[in-house]
């Protein structure tokens, strides 16, 4: 699998290990999925997610995750790696979520990583079936890296 990140906003800087932390996070959740495919994460602020969220679903303002998944007819090049799609975060949104929530930074980022890789493989939860269906498969990909239950004493984001 291959993990293509940028780190655009330097306040992300305080996310100790944040690149590794980000590969952990799309191979547990795409590993079974994905083995060959390749996703690119893009680190930024709330203004630059703000202006994509704008742009790509008419919304106003920041949001902490946007998944922009790769067109399921793309051709691929023999040898080459499949993509999944493109995946940006906002740092203040982020941040400012994991003190509300009483989370640590690490572990929310991670949960949205995985948030964002499976809408990736076409999760979604526009409805409340879908949302219980990305929610299992969200708990347990972070109990596998090692994080609680992101859901149990928080409403869906």
């Amino acid at each position: 699998m291959i993990v293509s990140i940028t780190v655009e906003t330097e306040a992300w800087n305080v996310v100790p290990g944040l690149e590794a932390l980000a590969r952990r996070a799309c191979e547990a959740a795409l590993s079974e999925h994905a083995a060959d495919a390749e996703v690119v994460l893009l680190f930024t602020s709330d203004d630059e997610i703000a202006a994509l969220n704008a742009q790509w679903r008419n919304k106003t303002g920041a949001t902490n995750v946007l998944s922009f998944p790769a067109p399921a007819d793309q051709p691929i090049p023999d040898g080459e790696a499949k993509p999944l799609g493109d995946i940006v975060l906002a740092y203040g949104t982020i941040a400012r979520e994991a003190e509300e929530q009483g989370k640590m930074m690490v572990a929310h980022t991670t949960h949205l990583i995985v948030h964002g890789c499976l809408h990736l493989l076409g999760y979604d939860h526009l409805s409340e079936q879908e949302a219980e269906e990305m929610e299992l498969l969200e708990i347990g990909v972070l109990a596998g890296l090692g994080i609680d239950n992101p859901y149990e004493s928080h409403e869906r984001h």
